[in-house]
């Protein structure tokens, strides 16, 4: 049985009377949102990443599970749910794609892809393969995938962008080492979105790359929230905090999400699920209320 399943089933054994009520007081509370500086849309603070997650055979028995996920995301997150998917995660484009046209879906998903060539043909190719396997000739969101051929291929996403082939242009990194970096292109080239790595126990980003991506006007989509499950690893056989009560929190997930959520520069954050029951749990920090500063540093406390 998996580490954060094993999670959800102990904490709502002993959940106390304070965070119980915090379960209603969540569920029953409207989806947080918050606007793109680009545009202001609006877009719901909790998505879904498919790395790993949906890289499965698209005719495949683990379909039903995955469309069990997607459901359950359009029906909580509402209009403009964050789904974040690329051609590097194998068939995970593919996947969502044919979900999408299951449930007839598209219209209400925030639809973002990547591109992860050098050289314009190569991109192109990438982009018209994610247009067929998303199913979708219009994408919400193209992002440079980790920064490759960035100067070439921002000059080609704003072109497509001309031409209404994405709405949005981002760039993209999952590790601090590249922050300084995307820092640098962020004033310089002022993108969309900026898609990066932060969590309870990576707050590298929150130096000097969400200050200037809020200076600058850039949406961030934040991606390995739980560090890969390692946060998980972390909590094993703690207790949640009685004082979560007070941010809406019932689960461990919550907390880790609501930590990167509290922060003032996060538009999103995409956690990859591939089971019902975590995106259930994952969604519901996108409900109730959020840590101010002080709370943020609470909860951090808890890992230092």
């Amino acid at each position: 049985m998996p580490t954060r399943r094993r999670l959800l089933q102990a904490a709502c054994a002993s959940l106390p009377a304070t965070l119980l009520s915090g379960v209603a007081r969540a569920a029953d509370s409207p989806v947080n949102h918050r606007a793109i500086p680009a545009t202001g849309e609006m877009l719901p603070t909790v998505g879904m990443g498919t790395a790993d997650t949906f890289d499965v055979d698209p005719q495949g028995a683990e379909m039903a599970t995955l469309e069990d996920v997607l459901k359950r995301l359009v029906a909580a997150a509402g209009k403009n749910a964050v789904i974040d998917t690329a051609p590097s995660y194998g068939r995970a484009e593919a996947v969502t794609g044919e979900l999408l046209a299951r449930q007839h879906a598209r219209d209400g998903i925030f639809l973002a892809t990547k591109i992860g060539a050098t050289g314009r043909e190569a991109a192109l190719r990438q982009v018209h393969n994610s247009q067929a396997m998303l199913k979708s000739q219009r994408l919400d969101l193209i992002q440079i995938h980790n920064l490759i051929d960035t100067v070439n291929q921002l000059a080609l996403l704003r072109e497509l962008k001309q031409q209404g082939v994405t709405r949005y242009v981002g760039i993209t990194h999952y590790t601090e080492s590249a922050h300084d970096e995307l820092t640098r292109l962020v004033e310089r080239e002022k993108p969309d979105f900026v898609q990066i790595n932060l969590s309870v126990t990576a707050r590298g980003a929150e130096q000097r790359l969400l200050p200037a991506c809020q200076a600058h006007g850039a949406a961030v989509l934040i991606n390995r929230p739980f560090r890969d499950g390692a946060l998980f690893r972390q909590v094993r056989g703690k207790a949640l905090p009685a004082w979560a009560a007070e941010i809406d929190c019932t689960s461990w997930a919550q907390l880790f999400l609501k930590f990167i959520i509290g922060h003032p520069a996060v538009t999103c954050v995409i956690p990859a699920t591939s089971k019902p029951a975590n995106m259930a749990d994952n969604l519901l920090a996108g409900r109730g209320r959020l840590p101010d500063a002080a709370m943020r540093e609470r909860i951090a406390a808890l890992f230092t």
